[in-house]
């Protein structure tokens, strides 16, 4: 009964954002899926069209229902080109979790989810396991952007990929709690997944800025996953139960400023945290929506609340070319575009110059590369060839896992472009001041 009435409370909300639509078309010219496969059921429009009649769809054919809301990046390349304003990320996301609910979630995505995603500490664990004995399975192919590709046959296919960290994030820094210095502030700093298991860089780069500016830092033991791959799934259950769980962590102490360095995590705890968590007290709710009113990018506190300014022009001496890639959790959702190339701009041996298309979406998607790779990559191929187009021999961004797609493209097209997060440039010119 219980999962009904949340059906039911799902459905009246897709319902009444569903009549803002007014189907002009203008998504068509934005979405990257659409761009690829000229089918109307892959555009905003088409799948908006499809949710007016869910309930009906959803008895006739569930499974096609899914795969249709399924084939999305998410990037919100619609919503933030809307002129009717409509919030087609929340409509897609509460979709997803009616057919899951309806249907149920996969044996392998329940194992993820439930099993392991939901249990930090067992998660943990398990890809600790797995960066010892990967050896066995990938092997290097491209020293210079750190990927590999499988040994024998796999799932994962001809991608190149980045391997496991040796040594997680949470290992080099399993907490910490340091007070404010010069700058009277001090945040609370959420790692985000890939950055604690793939690239730890990017933690050790951002926590060396945060120390040089005098901010002090607070990080809980065992931080969880923010839950957006069991939310783009579904599975509200996996994502309320780690809401609560890195609400208890960071619950524990004061900071003025809840800060990352993945721009997924930044959107998903600043609009979806708030917009998606159920079964939460009042209180619970409160606190979460506290927590997303302080979360910034880690590019915006820097430039906003620390004063980073881009170097004085006029330096002389050689530099290197450096371009930048706007993920599109952090410019789409959260208008965040100028900050991340101020910062890039404040290390002197870089000299930055401007991409064709910076801000189109690089095709990764999270589950959307593992479940569309063919049409992933196509999309994925468009920004190689404009990282490579600019002449730059390093491409920035702000989110570790368009690293992942972006270092997969470069990799098999065998280009010298090293992919870098913005934080990790900025950084660098720490150790000349």
């Amino acid at each position: 009964m219980q999962d009904m009435k949340k059906l039911a409370q799902l459905l009246k909300e897709v319902e009444d954002q569903l009549v803002v639509c007014m189907r002009c078309g203008m998504c068509q010219s934005v979405c990257p899926v659409f761009a690829e496969t000229g089918r109307e059921s892959d555009v905003a429009r088409g799948k908006l069209a499809l949710l007016d009649g869910l309930l009906q769809e959803m008895f006739k054919d569930p499974t096609g229902v899914q795969d249709r809301l399924s084939r999305c990046l998410l990037c919100g390349s619609c919503a933030a080109n809307c002129p009717s304003g409509v919030k087609v990320l929340d409509i897609f996301i509460k979709a997803r979790a009616i057919i899951t609910n309806y249907v149920g979630l996969s044996p392998l995505k329940k194992i993820i989810f439930r099993k392991m995603l939901s249990q930090p500490e067992l998660f943990d664990r398990l890809l600790e396991w797995g960066s010892k004995f990967q050896g066995i399975f990938v092997k290097p192919v491209d020293d210079l952007l750190g990927t590999s590709c499988a040994r024998f046959v796999s799932p994962l296919g001809d991608r190149h990929f980045s391997s496991l960290a040796p040594e997680p994030f949470h290992r080099m820094v399993p907490s910490l709690d340091t007070p404010a210095g010069a700058s009277g502030l001090k945040v609370a700093f959420f790692t985000g997944c890939v950055i604690d298991k793939v690239f730890p860089r990017i933690g050790t780069a951002a926590l060396r800025t945060l120390k040089h500016h005098g901010v002090g830092v607070f990080i809980p033991k065992e931080v969880g996953c923010c839950g957006i791959p069991a939310l783009s799934s579904g599975d509200t259950d996996t994502f309320n139960k780690l809401i609560l769980h890195n609400l208890k962590g960071f619950g524990s102490r004061n900071f003025d400023y809840l800060v990352t360095a993945c721009a997924t995590c930044t959107s998903t705890i600043k609009k979806l945290w708030p917009t998606m968590a159920e079964e939460l007290t009042p209180g619970e709710l409160d606190r979460v929506k506290a927590l997303a009113e302080k979360t910034m990018d880690i590019s915006q506190f820097l430039v906003e609340k620390v004063g980073v300014k881009p170097e004085a022009a006029g330096e002389t001496g050689e530099k290197t070319l450096i371009t930048y890639h706007d993920p599109c959790h952090l410019k789409k959702s959260l208008g965040i575009a100028v900050q991340p190339r101020t910062v890039i701009q404040a290390n002197p041996s870089y000299r930055f110059k401007e991409m064709k298309e910076a801000d189109k979406c690089c095709g990764c998607g999270g589950s959307f590369n593992l479940q569309y790779y063919d049409l992933s990559s196509a999309i994925g191929k468009h920004k190689r060839d404009n990282i490579v187009d600019s002449g730059c021999s390093v491409v920035a961004t702000s989110c570790p896992a368009c690293m992942l797609q972006i270092s997969d493209m470069l990799s098999q097209a065998g280009d010298r472009v090293e992919v870098k997060h913005a934080i990790e440039i900025y950084a660098e010119s720490l150790d000349k001041k």
